[in-house]
């Protein structure tokens, strides 16, 4: 006797093939528990019918030896996914260089904010095992390709996810940059840095400096000065396509970061140029993610309401 048809339902999520057979994990490994939070994100997936790998700083780092350790070549090549386990300076760090692969990463919190590390640690399963089925929300993150300039030749270049920021060094003196836009002159500004921040940047250091939030799907940057002499000197949304040149014209020991994680610094006359990378991020959230959750969440809107 043949079952009802109500009965003979879809397979459930457990039974549907995997979309990402192939898994390789990054983590934090100098964080505290970094080795067991890996170790165990590693053992389910294997349970759930994944070949597992880790990057090779964290497989030396946490002596789990018994997983292939990968290079970032490799891992963009072979793997189907990446899990980032810690927080948003080990999603920046691995992002800005699995980007070129196209390689979709997902973010494990183990870190403070977790603005794109999105899944908590404490219940990863019940989040991670449907979007290795394919169910999940995805979002293109744009990067920017930042270069120095110096007597017409080009000495430092950097990707970065977040922010290109140039400030002052240690004295107590502003610096003074001269901005174009396409070419175009905007204004010599005296302040102690300015910063150019992406959509995903516009939640770090540019918030702390007044600058506006993006939304990640707008395609812009947000120029934002940092304590401008001039107190009409005030943050701008440019276009993405925009080609920004700073170019340093006095102050002492200005450098220039790209996320807060690599550093050069600078000398008068030297021009910062950044541009929009030809590459993107893509990151991938559990079905229902929303980019306004995450701000009411992490910048904790509503609090006592």
């Amino acid at each position: 006797m043949s079952l009802p048809a109500d009965s003979r339902s879809v397979p459930s999520r457990t039974d549907r093939p995997l979309r990402f057979a192939h898994v390789v994990i990054i983590g934090k490994y100098q964080a505290p528990g970094s080795r067991n939070a890996v170790d165990e994100i590693a053992h389910f997936l294997h349970d759930e019918g994944c070949d597992v790998s880790l990057e090779r700083d964290t497989a030396l780092n946490t002596g789990l030896l018994q997983y292939p350790a990968l290079d970032v070549p490799t891992m963009g090549r072979d793997c189907d996914l990446a899990l980032v386990v810690g927080g948003d300076g080990t999603m920046l760090g691995i992002g800005r260089q699995l980007a070129r692969y196209g390689l979709p990463l997902v973010g494990i919190n183990q870190g403070r904010l977790g603005f794109i590390t999105d899944i908590p640690l404490d219940g990863f399963r019940e989040k991670l095992r449907p979007i290795l089925r394919g169910e999940y929300e995805e979002d293109q993150r744009a990067l920017m390709a930042a270069s120095v300039w110096r007597d017409g030749r080009c000495v430092f270049e950097a990707t970065a996810l977040n922010d290109v920021v140039v400030n002052r060094g240690g004295a107590a003196s502003m610096i003074e940059l001269r901005v174009e836009v396409d070419g175009h002159f905007v204004a010599n500004q005296r302040a102690d840095g300015l910063i150019i921040a992406s959509p995903t940047g516009s939640t770090a250091y540019a918030l702390s400096a007044g600058g506006p939030l993006l939304h990640p799907a707008i395609g812009g940057w947000v120029m934002v000065p940092i304590a401008p002499h001039t107190l009409s000197n005030r943050p701008i949304v440019l276009p993405s396509h925009s080609e920004v040149a700073l170019e340093i014209v006095s102050g002492k020991d200005a450098s220039a970061n790209f996320d807060m994680q690599s550093l050069t610094s600078l000398l008068h006359g030297d021009r910062i140029v950044v541009r929009r990378s030809e590459h993107a991020l893509r990151l991938l959230h559990p079905v229902g993610w929303s980019y306004f959750d995450t701000l009411r969440k992490k910048l904790h809107w509503n609090e006592g309401a």
